[in-house]
C-alpha cells in the first residue's frame, strides 16, 4: 500500500529517527482512516475506468451478492457493493489500523517520543530533563521511583547535561 510506505521505510532504516517515525505512525493511521471513510467510490471509479479502457465487462454492483461457501444457509440480502465495500475493503483497511494500534498504542509511542530527548545525535541536541523526569515520574513506572529517587535523577541529569551534551 502506498500509504504505509514511508513508515516501512522509516522503520526500517538503520537510523530510525525516532521522532519522525512516531509521527509517521500517527500520519499513517490518520490516511487509513481517510482512505477507509472515503476511499471506495475513488477505487471504484479507478476500476471502472481500467475495465472501461481495457473492455472488460463491469460487474452489476447493485446485484445481490452469493457467497458461494454459505450459498444454501445465506438469508442476508445484500448487494455485491455492500460484500466489495465493507466485507473487503473496509475489512482489509481496518487489519491494518488494527495492527498499527497493537504495535504502537498511545502508551508506547509517548513513551517512544519521550525517550526521543535521550538520542544521542548532534551531541545530544534534543536531550530535555522534564522529558526524562516524565518517563519515570509519570504513569510509565510510578511504582519504582520514590520521591527521593526523583530528586537524585534531576540532580544526575544536571550533571550529565554539563558533561556529555555541553
Amino acid at each position: 500500500m502506498g500509504i504505509t510506505d514511508l513508515l516501512c521505510r522509516a522503520l526500517q532504516s538503520k537510523s530510525i529517527d525516532i521522532l519522525n517515525a512516531m509521527d509517521l505512525v500517527a500520519t499513517t493511521k490518520e490516511l487509513l482512516q481517510s482512505l477507509r471513510d472515503d476511499g471506495f467510490d475513488v477505487l471504484w471509479h479507478y476500476v471502472i475506468s481500467v475495465c472501461e479502457k481495457n473492455g472488460i465487462i463491469v460487474p452489476d454492483m447493485s446485484a445481490r451478492y452469493m457467497d458461494e461457501f454459505r450459498y444454501v444457509r445465506q438469508s442476508d440480502d445484500i448487494s455485491v457493493e455492500h460484500h466489495y465495500h465493507y466485507d473487503v475493503f473496509n475489512y482489509a483497511i481496518d487489519f491494518q489500523l488494527e495492527e498499527l494500534q497493537y504495535r504502537f498504542n498511545d502508551h508506547a509511542v509517548e513513551l517512544l517520543r519521550l525517550s526521543s530527548s535521550l538520542e544521542p545525535k548532534n551531541n545530544f541536541g534534543l536531550f530535555d530533563k522534564e522529558q526524562i523526569c516524565t518517563i519515570f515520574n509519570s504513569n510509565f513506572y510510578p511504582a519504582d521511583f520514590s520521591q527521593q529517587d526523583m530528586y537524585h535523577l534531576q540532580l544526575q541529569l544536571d550533571h550529565y547535561k554539563i558533561d556529555v551534551v555541553i
